[in-house]
């Protein structure tokens, strides 16, 4: 028994190392760009993948953070997660100050003290990550002082079985750039904003059109469809999901609006997934016009887990903050079935 724990947790240090050594070298290469560079992460032995979903968090532990975390954690030890994605809006109220600052370890690193949870944590900026120094986040240094934080505004990677196709959605709404009130925004690496929007928009596509992944999953900050008070967000709506719809993709995962959410597509077998209630929540609206393209919402705390199987199954749960399962869907390649 000795031997064959021994020979597991040498598989999954080598493992841990090899991931980190591919992340640590690909950030010192210039990410400020919107080309999509590639990663990648194994899967289970099994071929299975499991992934835990969270955003809008960084409040130091208030609003709920730090129970959510906990959940999170005793979530991901039952499930054995291999890592874990965050929709942004990773540290408020206004990103991070510099590479020294003090929140990244009061938000991210003494919150997230699960032994489930020291997995890779592969994540976008939302809009308040760009009120601070939002290249800050993106800088190796941070990757040396947490060995978990991995962040790049778009990127690909793959599992094999699935390709994430994050993206930086934030440049997207004008309103950051035509009325961004008493807001400052970090656009370093983002001006000319068109030239880095159809370079991204561009890339997405490529990548989508060359993909053979069984499923096509992309991650963002903001919303293409929400009830949440955020809403839909226009420039997504209008230069995003048409690609999405004619590249097969079979989920879009965000943040943004606090809240955890699931809504169908009635073009096609999209599916909206927002995993925004890692703190503050309960914004006490909701507003949707077709109830059956609303599968669940919910304005309270939680996060979100996908574990994808036999390579044509995955299975979405959505969790409160105490840990308990508010709602279930599975889908294959071959159908879609609400639980």
């Amino acid at each position: 028994m000795g031997a064959k724990i021994s020979n597991v947790m040498i598989r999954h240090t080598f493992m841990r190392a090899a991931i980190i050594f591919s992340i640590v070298g690909m950030l010192l290469v210039d990410g400020t760009n919107g080309e999509l560079q590639r990663f990648e992460h194994p899967t289970k032995a099994d071929g299975s993948l499991t992934v835990l979903v969270v955003g809008d968090w960084g409040r130091k532990g208030q609003y709920n953070q730090s129970e959510v975390a906990y959940q999170m954690g005793m979530t991901a030890e039952k499930m054995d997660v291999d890592f874990i994605i965050s929709t942004g809006d990773n540290f408020y109220p206004g990103g991070l100050n510099n590479v020294n600052d003090p929140a990244f370890d009061q938000s991210f690193t003494n919150i997230y003290t699960a032994p489930s949870l020291q997995k890779p944590w592969y994540t976008v900026l939302g809009n308040h990550d760009y009120r601070g120094d939002a290249l800050a986040q993106l800088s190796p240094v941070l990757q040396g002082k947490d060995g978990n934080w991995f962040c790049m505004k778009s990127y690909i990677l793959n599992t094999d079985i699935a390709e994430f196709f994050f993206i930086d959605t934030t440049p997207f709404q004008d309103k950051y750039f035509t009325d961004p009130e008493d807001e400052v925004y970090d656009w370093r690496g983002v001006l000319p904003r068109d030239k880095y929007l159809s370079t991204l928009l561009q890339d997405l596509e490529s990548a989508l059109i060359e993909s053979r992944a069984k499923w096509k999953i992309v991650v963002g900050h903001h919303t293409i469809k929400s009830a949440g008070i955020h809403g839909n967000t226009q420039e997504l709506v209008e230069k995003v999901l048409p690609i999405l719809e004619a590249n097969d993709v079979d989920l879009y995962i965000n943040g943004h609006d606090h809240c955890l959410q699931h809504i169908s597509s009635s073009d096609s077998p999209l599916q909206f997934l927002t995993s925004g209630g890692g703190s503050k929540a309960w914004r006490g609206y909701y507003n949707w016009p077709n109830a059956k393209e609303m599968k669940f919402y919910y304005d309270g705390q939680g996060f979100m887990t996908m574990q994808i199987t036999g390579g044509d199954h995955v299975d979405i749960n959505f969790y409160d903050v105490f840990g308990n399962i508010l709602h279930k869907w599975s889908a294959s390649k071959t159908f879609f079935s609400e639980i």
